[in-house]
């Protein structure tokens, strides 16, 4: 390896310059410093998500999540905003599906404040009734506007047909219907019961020596503790499509359809992720979308946009083409996606593509590291996946050792044409 590369390579995060300690109340944290940097950037997640959601409630950890800092033990909601403005900061709190996330900034002299906001707001909110209404109300305009969205409409019908049964085919941000049924006291039993310090994770990226950023954590968050934390529910497996299944949703007035066409992908975990992300690429992402634009976009003139996307995480993935068209090319634009699906599980991609997919891939990786937001995101990432420390000083290595063959595998492994879900939503 020549010298430039190997500088380049050493600059990526790895085990010599990622700091990593295990609090004895269950919070992991990361650090890395940057030198050159003023700021400070934190990032992470708790173990509370929209698995736990019960059916009639759906919606209540996304809801709990966006309440959290509408009002503390120790600050009301304008004086949580008053604090972080004034030190020109910024936090904000969101739920996935397995986890709630949050992510802050601020001057490097300014960390001890966002870590004491960051604690008040996961341990000891308080859920003002006036800001819970307040909250309700965005919540249900917000999916009033979705129920509006071709896009959006789509991609839940799409999630109902891969995950069946399964709590993945469920809208985490919930449904008019069970929004409005939660209340106050449905957000304060499920913070007491899924909020804790067990199985946290927070990185500190910047103007901090990582020792430094462990000290200071464990000084605010080290203390904290809940019994009553709960272990999270146990994932169900997925019923693979014995067929195509299509889902139409009708939206009246509408001038766009849209259309995702897919199956379900591997883990972000799978020794398949690196294969079928590279193929993902070549398939709808790279250039102007890969073959899939280039074939029913470039060449057709049938869509709007029209690409692919592997969406991988704790659980199984999806491996989906989306697509907006007129409505009336719809049954069209769907033969010639399931067209290029076909030749791609019965071909190899060819050297030249793959070669062009790596160097991009390689290319990209220090582009995204360049933030300290963009290094907080890759350690919070190596610990949510269990992917090693050394993860993006082997990355290179990985991305080149994946060959034409290995694609073809994989997206046989996954990509069916005859056992698809098909969803539109449209006029």
């Amino acid at each position: 390896m020549n010298t430039a590369a190997s500088n380049s390579k050493h600059s990526l995060p790895g085990p010599d310059d990622i700091t990593r300690v295990e609090l004895p109340n269950g919070i992991t944290v990361l650090s890395r410093a940057a030198s050159s940097s003023q700021t400070v950037v934190i990032s992470g997640y708790v173990r509370a998500g929209a698995l736990s959601d019960p059916d009639e409630k759906l919606g209540l950890a996304d809801f709990t999540a966006a309440a959290l800092m509408r009002g503390t033990e120790r600050r009301s909601f304008s004086e949580i905003y008053d604090a972080l403005e004034s030190s020109g900061a910024s936090l904000g709190i969101s739920a996935g599906v397995h986890t709630t996330s949050f992510h802050g900034k601020a001057l490097g002299e300014d960390l001890d404040l966002l870590l004491q906001l960051l604690f008040e707001a996961l341990s000891q909110p308080v859920f003002p009734p006036q800001q819970v209404e307040r909250l309700r109300s965005q919540i249900l305009t917000g999916l009033a506007i979705r129920a509006q969205d071709t896009g959006e409409m789509a991609s839940l019908a799409f999630d109902r047909i891969v995950f069946a049964g399964h709590p993945y085919g469920r809208p985490q941000d919930g449904l008019p219907e069970t929004v409005s049924r939660i209340t106050r006291e449905d957000l304060v039993a499920f913070h007491r019961s899924s909020f804790g310090p067990k199985g946290m994770v927070i990185a500190v990226v910047g103007a901090v020596d990582p020792g430094q950023a462990v000290e200071k954590v464990a000084a605010v968050l080290g203390s904290w503790e809940n019994p009553d934390q709960d272990e999270p529910p146990a994932l169900p497996p997925v019923r693979e499509l014995n067929g195509t299944v299509e889902e139409k949703v009708t939206l009246p007035g509408k001038s766009q359809a849209d259309i995702i066409l897919g199956a379900l992908g591997p883990e972000r975990r799978s020794a398949d992720y690196m294969a079928a992300s590279l193929g993902n690429n070549i398939l709808g992402q790279f250039g102007m979308m890969g073959r899939i634009g280039q074939s029913v976009r470039e060449k057709a003139g049938l869509a709007y946009y029209a690409s692919s996307s592997l969406a991988a995480g704790l659980g199984p993935g999806v491996w989906y083409v989306s697509a907006g068209v007129d409505p009336a090319n719809v049954p069209r634009a769907i033969d010639l996606i399931r067209a290029e699906i076909r030749r791609f599980v019965s071909e190899k991609v060819s050297p030249e593509e793959l070669q062009d997919s790596q160097e991009n891939y390689i290319g990209r990786l220090p582009l995204s590291l360049e933030s300290n937001a963009g290094v907080a995101s890759a350690l919070v990432n190596l610990e949510r996946y269990q992917l090693g420390l050394d993860y993006y000083r082997n990355y290179e290595q990985m991305v080149r050792s994946v060959t034409p063959e290995d694609i073809l595998e994989t997206a046989r492994r996954y990509l069916d044409p005859d056992r698809l879900a098909v969803a539109i939503a449209g006029p």
